[in-house]
């Protein structure tokens, strides 16, 4: 099949498109760095230089394929860009998903979603705001919404305040499991979707491990051979006031304060846990040796 991956050589890019290349399929994929080229090609796949914000060059890429895989993603200061509205910015990405779906006449899609997109809650707003606008497009277009939890990478900002405060931060805490998800195990599951029928607008979730916040720090903790390592729980407040003094746009603290709250209680995972997926490989004391690494490096 002939397969458009965007997300250039990403954490699930990279190794969606290896896996692709490896059962055969041609797979073009979209970067917006002319300095990947060489490197997707080394892949085995082809290189499409340009951006999710221009509709005209993914009408033109996506002409002709079978499978589109698609994913939304801004620069990676644009959280700190106080310039930037990042629920209007993505929202507009998948606008122009949705028009060169039309144009190019693509009738499969897989779109990599998240965690909260039935909700919309905080930042994740618009993971629900893109879900909305693709599934207006007709009928005849199938597409399947992977939805991951929270990414085992986001735990390296941990480390910040491991090194500053002795302790994991966060606006929640405890012994109530919560789904983590590594990037391997969700390219893993969308090369498993495209290589499977479609059938209309489906939804899929997916997660590697279920740990609580407090086996987080003692699992971290083990690694960077820190048994004492806590996770401290602060006020909402404070931890608005700690990601506005790291300079994060006010717009986008708010909404990652937002989402954690919904953490409390379960709220942001009451329609995982009702579509509850079988876990993936790689589980968090396999990523707690990376988390390693990068922790004696900083």
């Amino acid at each position: 099949m002939k397969v458009i991956v965007t997300g250039s050589l990403g954490n699930i890019s990279k190794p969606l498109t290896q896996e692709l290349v490896k059962n055969g399929h041609q797979v073009t994929v979209i970067s917006s760095k002319a300095e990947r080229h060489k490197d997707i090609e080394a892949l085995g796949a082809k290189a499409a230089i340009g951006t999710m914000e221009d509709a005209g060059f993914l009408s033109a890429t996506f002409k002709g394929a079978d499978v589109v895989y698609v994913m939304e993603s801004l620069a990676p200061d644009a959280f700190f860009d106080p310039n930037v509205d990042v629920i209007a910015a993505i929202t507009e990405i998948g606008k122009n998903y949705k028009q060169a779906i039309e144009q190019s006449g693509v009738k499969r899609v897989v779109h990599l979603s998240s965690i909260g997109a039935d909700k919309g809650v905080g930042l994740l707003r618009f993971h629900y705001n893109v879900e909305n606008i693709l599934t207006e497009l007709p009928e005849e277009v199938f597409i399947k919404f992977v939805r991951p939890v929270g990414f085992y990478t986001y735990m390296y900002t941990f480390i910040q305040t491991i090194k500053s405060q002795g302790a994991i931060v966060g606006n929640y805490r405890g012994d109530e499991k919560e789904p983590w998800v590594s990037p391997l195990d969700i390219a893993a599951v969308i090369a498993e979707e495209i290589e499977k029928p479609f059938n209309g607008k489906e939804i899929r979730y997916i997660a590697s491990d279920e740990v609580s916040p407090n086996e987080i720090a003692e699992i971290l903790g083990e690694a960077i051979g820190n048994s004492d390592l806590k996770w401290l729980e602060i006020s909402d407040e404070q931890f608005l006031n700690g990601l506005l003094e790291s300079g994060m746009n006010p717009q986008t603290a708010q909404g990652f304060v937002e989402m954690n709250a919904a953490r409390r209680g379960g709220r942001l995972y009451e329609d995982y846990f009702r579509h509850r997926p079988i876990l993936g490989k790689v589980k968090l004391k396999n990523f707690a040796k990376d988390f390693a690494v990068a922790y004696n490096q900083q």
